[in-house]
């Protein structure tokens, strides 16, 4: 029994590491463009059946209740939290923000098409429109050397002044939204990828079949609330702390026990 009560409080120890580590992440990434906090959500593990419930008790009777042992908890998941974060004007043109639902394109070094909110563009050496290590939007864009006062509007227009004054619209951004974004797989560099959980994209304009609408000279900020991330990470260290005990009373038990006997 006590090495059982021994095996329970490791899987609360290892199931609290887990939920610190999530909660660390989210607070480092407090400043980063476009991030979602992550949630740890957690499961029981099996139960060990000692009386099945409704089991004969005596000939004319029957237990109520049973008795079931637990064995423990584990990590299930994480989730990701797609509540929109704050917006914060920047004056950039080619700084853009998605308010709702969406991804930006971008196309990755083996090919692949990757997703991502932080809309912190900037203007490759040929005038393509690309993240800021280099990756170029899908579908390509791309701004004429000559070309100024660079302007994002609410559908995703991309608009300019050319050399002679005259307005230039050079393409549209599009929109990628999920039937379910939280099974997106985040590859870092702000990226997430398709996964057969999230479904495959529905790709078109801005602010059409529920996608959101750009703010253009914006940026969306993370949406970690830091006083929430503390109180949670109170939470999971005393968590911690508990289980920690836990192993130290079964030990002692333990011992004690073996003195006795």
């Amino acid at each position: 029994m006590s090495i059982g009560a021994l095996h329970v409080a490791r899987t609360g120890l290892d199931a609290q590491g887990f939920r610190m580590q999530v909660i660390a992440n989210n607070l480092a990434n407090v400043n980063t463009t476009g991030f979602k906090r992550d949630r740890a959500s957690f499961e029981t593990l099996s139960y060990q059946m000692m009386t099945q419930a409704g089991a004969p008790s005596t000939a004319e009777n029957r237990y109520a209740t049973g008795l079931n042992l637990g064995t423990g908890v584990a990590l299930n998941g994480t989730a990701r939290m797609d509540t929109q974060g704050t917006f914060q004007t920047t004056g950039n043109g080619l700084d853009v923000a998605i308010d709702g639902a969406g991804y930006f394109q971008v196309e990755m070094p083996d090919g692949r098409t990757g997703y991502t909110r932080a809309g912190n563009f900037g203007r490759a050496p040929d005038g393509t429109i690309v993240t800021s290590d280099g990756k170029p939007m899908m579908p390509a864009i791309q701004i004429p050397e000559d070309a100024s006062n660079v302007t994002i509007g609410l559908d995703g227009t991309v608009s300019a002044t050319g050399a002679d004054g005259t307005a230039l619209e050079l393409g549209r951004i599009e929109i990628a939204r999920f039937a379910n974004p939280a099974g997106l797989q985040a590859i870092g560099g702000n990226l997430l990828v398709e996964t057969q959980a999230s479904g495959a994209p529905l790709v078109g304009g801005a602010g059409e079949e529920g996608r959101g609408s750009l703010r253009g000279g914006m940026l969306e900020g993370s949406n970690v609330n830091v006083v929430e991330e503390l109180v949670d990470m109170i939470e999971t260290q005393r968590a911690y702390e508990v289980n920690s005990k836990m192993i130290s009373a079964t030990d002692e038990m333990m011992k004690n026990a073996s003195q006795t006997l």
